[in-house]
């Protein structure tokens, strides 16, 4: 009897350690996937931030070719932004 009891503990226990070992790994996935999908997200922004600053750039760079840049001797108010 004491054997029979002693069976059923370590299956018991053995069932709990495998069942929490396939949450832990979905767990695990479903964290990796959300990490994934921020980095996509984050690196787009990034993205377009860059172009938006290259695009600023680019405008500066001709008004000083074509002496734009300057209203009545004094900066640009675009460029105290």
């Amino acid at each position: 009897m004491k054997k029979l009891i002693l069976i059923l503990m370590l299956a018991t226990m053995a069932t709990t350690v495998i069942s929490c070992r396939e949450t832990t790994q979905e767990k695990t996935e479903e964290a990796l996937e959300s990490i994934g999908e921020d980095i996509e997200t984050n690196t787009k922004k990034a993205a377009k931030k860059i172009e938006e600053g290259a695009e600023k750039v680019v405008k500066e760079i001709d008004e000083e070719v074509h002496k734009t840049d300057d209203v009545n001797g004094e900066e640009a108010a675009d460029d105290l932004n």
